[in-house]
């Protein structure tokens, strides 16, 4: 049974940092995407950002370009978002995501479909 498992979220105040980690098991995603979506309240879930199977292509949504940094290491199955100058539009409950396709490249792992989601992890970000 495949199981991606957030970590990493918490409470934190504006300017200030945090490490999201997803642990993927069941399977390797060998040559797979792998990409971060948030979802704040009351609002659709949105793509922030992903990172191709070498690490070699990553791709951000506007708002996060310079502040956060996607990583992955395919030894141990993880993948990381580093979320540095966090403002309070950052909070939301961030997923990790895998998607249906091996062939989706990091520009358009938002816009194709998904074929495993996390449980989600709460980050919230205090003024």
């Amino acid at each position: 049974q495949v199981q991606l498992v957030e970590s990493g979220g918490g409470l934190v105040q504006a300017g200030g940092s945090l490490r999201l980690s997803c642990a993927a098991s069941g399977r390797t995603f060998t040559f797979y995407t792998m990409g971060w979506f948030r979802q704040a309240p009351g609002a659709e879930r949105e793509f922030v950002a992903a990172i191709s199977w070498s690490g070699g292509s990553t791709y951000y949504v506007d708002s996060v370009k310079g502040r956060f940094t996607i990583s992955r290491d395919n030894a141990k199955n993880t993948v990381y978002l580093q979320m540095n100058s966090l403002k309070p539009e950052d909070t939301a409950v961030y997923y990790c995501a895998v998607p249906e396709a091996r062939a989706t490249t990091a520009r358009s792992m938002g816009v194709n479909p998904v074929a495993y989601w996390g449980q989600g992890t709460q980050v919230t970000v205090s003024s």
